[in-house]
């Protein structure tokens, strides 16, 4: 595509050949069972693609943010889903940045040869949604261990996941100077508590994301879990979010990249009243304007990136990238059904199954509207809105 940036090319390439081994049949008979892409995934893992952000000393393969962006970037274009095992990438980043030494040497090493999942992220509620400080589950210290009760919501991959990162209140919210203080995070190792405290519910979305509902009661989790200091695990947090816009953000521009370059195909070959529909402009425009939006957030996420990797915050860069990067991809998925007419709609085409896939990240892992909430405070210096 044209002007498209070359860096790490050679782990495009090597991705765009692993995907070319899971084409569209592959995903959409992993849709038609609701089944968790378990090949995919390991072959990912035994290729090392999901240690990328771990270091050498751990296992890992000690690569920079871009060369994990690249990877979901193009894991995205060339048709596949990379939500099944993006977590796996930045959540393990809690652990390496605010980790025990002991609990880097235990789980790292693990996690980067695959012989441990961490994918599932513990801190959505129902009642509290993005709101995280108000979030009610709780974990009580007795002894050498914790006592967790609770519920979260929309923690995806929890069915196939060994490790959690969860997030939950020591102190009373009402005992807390800050609304952000007297929460903490855990390390819970989910196969010594499956049906111990722990029960798992699946639910059915618009999209095969694997996403459940997990419930806690007098969960135990020991001690030696928690990350870092108790109370402090809202900013060990909010510290990898950074990460995660960036990734999904590259993962939104793959998917844009997918829908645009599907339409021109479509545009060129398909032939109505003797001419190909590329002809009109009623069909090159959106397409067209798709790219331009594609471009305009591929240069904002390079330079989240470019500031992430200085060791900067790009906490408004990060944050700009995520949204464009999904208002493009969805443009583009617009533009990629209406060029296809009804075809759009035939699951043999891969259009609408990507369509809903993209259309997730409007509202995950962070809306829109809080974005510009964030924006506006934090860069504009407007009043609080919430």
């Amino acid at each position: 595509m044209a002007g498209e940036r070359q860096d790490h090319r050679e782990i495009r390439d090597a991705v765009a050949k692993l995907c070319a081994g899971f084409p569209g049949e592959y995903w959409r008979a992993l849709d038609e069972r609701r089944a968790y892409p378990t090949e995919f995934v390991e072959a990912l893992t035994e290729g090392g693609w999901l240690a990328a952000l771990v270091p050498e000393d751990y296992g890992g393969a000690g690569l920079p943010l871009s060369a994990a962006a690249a990877i979901l970037e193009e894991i995205q274009r060339q048709g596949c889903n990379g939500a099944a095992c993006h977590a796996q990438m930045y959540v393990m980043g809690t652990i390496l940045r605010h980790g025990s030494e002991a609990q880097k040497q235990a789980y790292l090493p693990d996690i980067a040869s695959g012989a441990l999942r961490l994918q599932a992220f513990g801190v959505t509620e129902p009642s509290s949604g993005t709101d995280t400080t108000a979030l009610r589950t709780t974990a009580r210290r007795e002894g050498d261990r914790y006592l967790v009760n609770g519920q979260k919501i929309w923690t995806s991959r929890a069915e196939h996941s060994d490790l959690m990162l969860l997030l939950a209140r020591t102190t009373p919210r009402d005992q807390v100077a800050k609304k952000t203080d007297g929460l903490s995070t855990f390390i819970v190792d989910m196969r010594k508590v499956l049906g111990k405290g722990l029960t798992i519910r699946p639910i059915r979305t618009m999209m095969n994301h694997n996403s459940c509902e997990v419930f806690f009661e007098d969960m135990e989790v020991p001690a030696a879990n928690l990350v870092g200091e108790e109370g402090k695990g809202f900013r060990y947090i909010l510290s990898g979010m950074n990460a995660e816009r960036i990734l999904i953000a590259a993962e939104c521009i793959g998917d844009a990249k997918w829908f645009i370059e599907k339409a021109t195909g479509y545009a060129k070959e398909r032939v109505v009243f003797g001419r190909p529909i590329g002809q009109n402009q009623g069909i090159q425009f959106p397409i067209a304007k798709a790219y331009a939006s594609m471009r305009a957030a591929e240069l904002m996420v390079q330079e989240a990136l470019r500031l992430y990797e200085a060791g900067e915050n790009p906490g408004a860069e990060a944050n700009m990238a995520k949204m464009l990067a999904a208002d493009a991809s969805f443009e583009a998925a617009n533009a990629c059904i209406q060029t296809h007419g009804g075809f759009g709609f035939a699951e043999e085409y891969d259009v609408e199954r990507k369509f809903r896939e993209t259309r997730l990240y409007q509202v995950a892992p962070i809306s829109t509207n809080l974005i510009l909430s964030y924006l506006a405070e934090h860069v504009l210096g407007l009043p609080r809105s919430y």
